[in-house]
């Protein structure tokens, strides 16, 4: 599978806070010169690059002469907007000496979830690719709140893997890859060289924490490789101090973990859905709903959705979930919440007779819905 590799294609390269900012000190340009270097050789060769990168936080708080990162939401933001200018020079200093451009895509949730808006992104993204200029995406800290936050820059990695069909995701950390256990506490854990994403077993071996500097840990990784391979794309995560590691990875050799990749059969809409992070509420449907969606390909009734959890707009995107609360399907609903739990478990036909007027027949139609694998 790391044959596959040598091929050129398109390359997302997430970044991490730790390694760029060695844990807070300040960027580290040595690191940044080296990655600038090895996407410059690559690049020669017919590959292409976004890079999504951590580091403004982290780095306002270094200039700001701050101990640790704040916990008050406007003074990350303060922090952010002092150390995007430091994370951009950076960038463009370092890719300006092999006659590379860059360019700064910042993004908020509401950029990914709007369906215009995520066109608009991938149109813009694509063209500074075609022109042969770096793309360099983070999160809108300045402005973003955490109702529209991807909540860790792993997230972005993945949905913007899934917004442009990128081939691999590289994402650069300061562990050597994943282990079956935590490596910091356990002497004897084992590093995980070729997995598949959805394997169950991988939640316990990530574990939930995250470092002090950024907000993501191993299962936000875990969680973005599941992301990227439903549209297509290999996931590796990979040691970012190792020398020449994005060079050696595109040889082939065996470093960090390697997520499989499902084959690719989504429709660009499917992605667009599967991509969502974040859905406003959640339908619990009986079994013959289930059997119904996932194995007829049909759209979702009112009669088979048992209990509506939450509150929604229409048009907003929800979760289905089984009786045992395992999402099997998300879509956008055709009704909102209020008027949702007015009609589930009645027929169609009702409807019109319930809420007094008839939207569709469907509470999701198939065209607005993606099936879990």
């Amino acid at each position: 599978m790391r044959n596959n590799l040598k091929k050129p294609g398109l390359w997302i390269v997430k970044v991490g806070s730790a390694i760029l900012t060695n844990n807070g000190k300040g960027l580290t340009h040595s690191l940044i010169n080296s990655w600038a270097k090895q996407i410059s050789d690559l690049e020669q060769q017919g590959y292409d690059f976004v890079i999504v990168s951590s580091g403004s936080i982290a780095e306002g708080v270094s200039r700001l002469n701050w101990q640790e990162k704040p916990h008050e939401i406007y003074k990350q933001q303060a922090a952010a907007a002092v150390g995007q200018m430091g994370l951009v020079q950076a960038y463009e200093s370092a890719f300006s000496k092999y006659n590379l451009h860059t360019a700064q895509i910042l993004l908020t949730h509401d950029d990914v979830a709007n369906r215009k808006r995520y066109l608009n992104a991938r149109s813009t993204i694509s063209e500074l690719i075609k022109l042969g200029v770096i793309p360099i995406v983070n999160e809108n800290d300045t402005v973003a709140i955490d109702e529209i936050r991807f909540g860790d820059n792993d997230s972005l990695g993945s949905l913007v893997a899934n917004l442009l069909e990128a081939d691999t995701l590289v994402i650069l950390t300061d562990q050597d890859g994943m282990y079956d256990k935590d490596p910091r506490v356990h002497n004897d854990a084992k590093l995980l060289t070729e997995v598949v994403p959805d394997d169950k077993t991988l939640d316990t071996a990530a574990g939930k924490s995250g470092g002090s500097l950024g907000r993501g840990g191993m299962f936000t990784k875990l969680q973005a490789a599941r992301t990227a391979a439903k549209s297509g794309a290999t996931t590796i995560i990979a040691p970012g101090t190792r020398k020449n590691v994005l060079l050696d990875i595109a040889r082939g050799h065996e470093i960090g973990t390697l997520f499989l990749a499902e084959a690719r059969s989504m429709t660009a809409r499917s992605r667009w859905l599967a991509g969502q992070m974040q859905a406003k509420g959640k339908l619990v449907l009986d079994d013959g709903a289930v059997e119904f969606i996932t194995r007829q390909g049909k759209s979702l009734l009112p009669v088979g959705v048992r209990e509506i959890i939450g509150d929604y707009s229409r048009g907003d995107l929800v979760k289905c979930v089984n009786s045992a609360g395992m999402e099997v399907a998300r879509g956008l609903s055709n009704y909102n919440s209020y008027e949702s739990r007015k009609i589930i478990g009645k027929s169609s036909s009702a409807i019109g007779s319930i809420l007094g007027y008839i939207d569709e027949p469907e509470l999701i139609h198939r065209d607005n819905m993606v099936i879990n694998n």
